[in-house]
This record gives C-alpha cells, structure tokens and sequence, in this order.
C-alpha cells in the first residue's frame, strides 16, 4: 500500500512483500510479540517467516504455505485496539506492535462415522453431532474465519436440514478450526462442514455422466498402448512431449476448445 501526504511531496510506503526475506530498499524492522515476547522482525515477512526469522521451528503448524491446508491458525492484537484478529500465519503480513499466537491444533469433537452407512439424510448429520442446535447465531464463528466462509450460514441450513446448501456455503472451509476456537456452544463447526460435504457427495450431488463414461473406457483399456508408449520413453523424449503438447488456451470457455488429435478423449 501506498499513503500520499497531500501537504507535501513525502510518499509513505509500507512494503508487503509476503515471503520475501531480503529486505527491500527503505523497509525496516518493526516490534513484535511472540508469546507475549518482543522481537523485531522485518516489516515484510508474513506471520510464520516473521516467526522463523525470530527462532522459532515449526514442528507443527506449518503445511502447504500457500494458504490452502488451515495449518496456521493465528490469533492476534494490535496494540491499542480493543478487537481480536484472526488469519493464516503463512499469509498475513507483520504489523508493528502485534501481539500473537499460534493454535495450531484446536481439541474439538469429532465424531466417527462411515459414510457408507449414515445414509443422506440431515437427521444422521444431526445424531452425530447434537450440539449443531447449540448455535446462538451470535456469529462469532464466520468472523473468525480466515476465508470469509458464511459459518453461521452452513450451520443454519444444516439444522434446517438442507444439506446441499451447507456443501456449498462451506466449500472454501479450510479446517483450520478458529470457528470452533470462538464458539459459545462448543460447535466444531468445520468438522461438521466436512461431514455435510461428504454426505452431499456420497448421496445427493447428481453423477457426472461423462465421469461414468471416462471409467469405463478407462477399465475397458482403451488408454492401456498410450500408457506403454509413454513408459516406454526415455526422460528427454517426455519433457520433449510435455513441452510440445496442445495446451489449452487459458481463458477459454468450458467445453469450446478440442485438441486436434482426438484419440485419447
């Protein structure tokens, strides 16, 4: 981000570089709290790289990085504000004076199950896990998340039984558990999430005709000589393959683009 000062031609510039660990010309290091220790970071470093930079190892807490598995729960304050803070340590970016904490496991409840048995009907979600009619809609949840996932909206239309909506309000559900962290009664919210898209899989989404196709042609062994072929090649007659092969051009319409050679589709 950039500030201009309108009164003069001075520019403030807070560089956000994520990952970067070499400092830019004009960063600086700021003061942070790691378990209610000061240290000073560089201002550029996301919450993890800030934590590593400071000495910290992770053992746990640490996956994908990329803002994708919810191993890196954070919660945190910022000197002076009165409201607690949440994100992914591999994705937020340092501020001066934030106080932090990793949760990298939360002990919420979860229940067993075997999909194959409970049936799609929201009653089996509802006896695996009770404590869903707990909700008191105070929403807590769906602030805490990282990815703006509509919580308390997933859990309303669980308890009114819509299974399908709940699949797809929780679709971007992560499991990294701060909406449970946050919960006046106790809900695992996102285990219950997984649950719901589990069973619309399993019993409610339509098949995919062309999937059910695909098997088939897979079992019948129409792909079997191309499979040969290719491990038959040695690794410079691959990439040369590879780097030679139809691509589809990006930004296309689904289903407008065909390779020209049709044999394997």
């Amino acid at each position: 981000m950039c500030d201009v000062d309108n009164t003069t031609t001075k520019k403030t510039i807070r560089v956000a570089t994520g990952d970067r660990a070499i400092l830019p010309e004009g960063a600086k290091t700021i003061p942070i709290y790691i378990m209610g220790k000061k240290y000073d970071v560089p201002e550029t470093l996301t919450i993890m790289k800030a934590m590593e930079f400071a000495g910290f190892k992770f053992l746990r807490g640490a996956g994908c990085r990329g803002g994708i598995c919810g191993a890196c729960p954070t919660v945190y304050r910022i000197a002076g504000d009165y409201k607690l803070h949440y994100g992914l340590a591999c994705q937020t970016v340092v501020e001066a004076n934030m106080y932090l904490a990793q949760i990298p496991f939360f002990p919420a409840n979860r229940a067993e199950y075997n999909i194959e048995e409970i049936g799609g009907a929201a009653e089996a979600i509802h006896a695996l896990y009770p404590e869903l009619f707990r909700c008191v809609a105070c929403n807590l949840c769906t602030k805490a998340c990282p990815m703006d996932v509509d919580v308390l909206g997933y859990i309303s239309a669980l308890k009114q039984g819509n299974i399908k909506k709940a699949a797809e309000l929780s679709f971007d559900c992560i499991q990294c558990g701060l909406c449970a962290s946050r919960c006046m009664g106790e809900i695992p919210q996102y285990h219950i999430a997984q649950l719901a898209r589990r069973v619309y899989g399993r019993y409610i989404q339509p098949r995919a005709e062309h999937l059910r196709q695909r098997v088939e042609e897979i079992e019948s062994g129409k792909y079997d000589a191309m499979l040969q072929d290719l491990s038959a090649m040695s690794r410079e007659d691959l990439e040369k393959c590879y780097v030679e092969r139809e691509r589809e051009p990006d930004m296309t319409s689904p289903g407008a683009w065909q390779p020209k050679e049709t044999r394997y589709l």
